[in-house]
């Protein structure tokens, strides 16, 4: 860090990941700005932090409520040093049945706002020649799960949005990871959730069960929010952080397992890929 005492603002903050960091954070004695659509949700938190938290209401889908919290946040402590977009949620339905509205919904939340945080958080890093960006996306992102085809895609809208910032906002130290939890015990599953019930009997064995199977597990998926909020705390203190940061057995096991048959596939192909381009000489 620049400072012995950097700056965190996090987005999301009334439950799951957001508030799990949060409470971290201020425990630590670190300064946060705590974000929520409903600031009165994380009052209880931001108390315990003193003149080192601040609560802002803040919908990220909303450009003058991000300007003022940017511009509330450098006005206060002086700096932004560790952006995390963590608002969010997670919606499943099958491909064909997904109301249009729904999956504009969607991708407003989960991936408009998070561009329109990033954009106005980055010329607060570039003159400080120093940033750390963390983009809450999914084991999703890089997997496509039945029932989750416009959840993933929003996550991997995300991970492609990042790979692209590190390319270009690296160079002027602005560090981006993409934090990938599985099944976490947040409420994701459980009162976040949008669903839209599968009507059609031949997606039954796939959506249909897999939407039975994500309520089910709501609050008894092994992954640890708090500890996930350690972990974040890690990588953003890291000289150079890691491009991925897969959270949980599940995601380690499930994303180690689809990257190698994916590079596999791949590599099969190799003499068909070649024969696309012109020939050489």
């Amino acid at each position: 860090m620049p400072a012995s005492d950097p700056v965190w603002f996090v987005t999301g903050c009334s439950t799951g990941f957001g508030r799990a960091l949060a409470e971290k954070l201020i425990e630590t004695g670190t300064r946060v700005v705590v974000t929520a659509r409903n600031k009165d949700q994380v009052a209880d938190i931001v108390e315990k932090g003193g003149d080192k938290a601040l609560a802002l209401a803040l919908d990220v889908n909303k450009q003058d409520q991000i300007d003022a919290a940017v511009k509330a946040t450098t006005d206060t402590f002086g700096s932004l040093d560790v952006l995390v977009n963590n608002a969010g949620y997670g919606f499943q339905s099958s491909i064909e049945e997904a109301a249009e509205q729904d999956i504009r919904d969607q991708f407003d939340a989960n991936v408009f706002g998070l561009f329109a945080m990033t954009r106005a958080v980055l010329p607060v890093m570039r003159r400080q020649k120093y940033g750390r960006i963390l983009n809450v996306t999914s084991v999703g992102g890089l997997i496509g799960f039945p029932s989750s085809g416009y959840y993933s895609a929003t996550k991997h809208a995300v991970e492609g949005f990042s790979d692209a910032l590190v390319a270009e906002a690296g160079p002027l130290g602005i560090k981006t990871t993409c934090i990938e939890p599985g099944p976490f015990r947040t409420d994701w599953a459980g009162r976040s959730l949008h669903q839209t019930q599968t009507r059609i009997a031949d997606y039954e064995p796939t959506v249909g069960a897999r939407l039975k199977q994500t309520s089910g597990y709501s609050g008894q998926q092994p992954g640890d929010p708090v500890r996930a909020a350690d972990v974040m705390i890690k990588v953003a203190a890291m000289d150079e952080p890691p491009r991925h940061m897969v959270l949980g057995e599940f995601g380690y096991n499930a994303v180690t397992e689809r990257m190698q048959k994916r590079l596999d596939e791949i590599k099969s192909l190799k003499d068909l890929s070649l024969s696309a381009d012109f020939p050489k000489g």
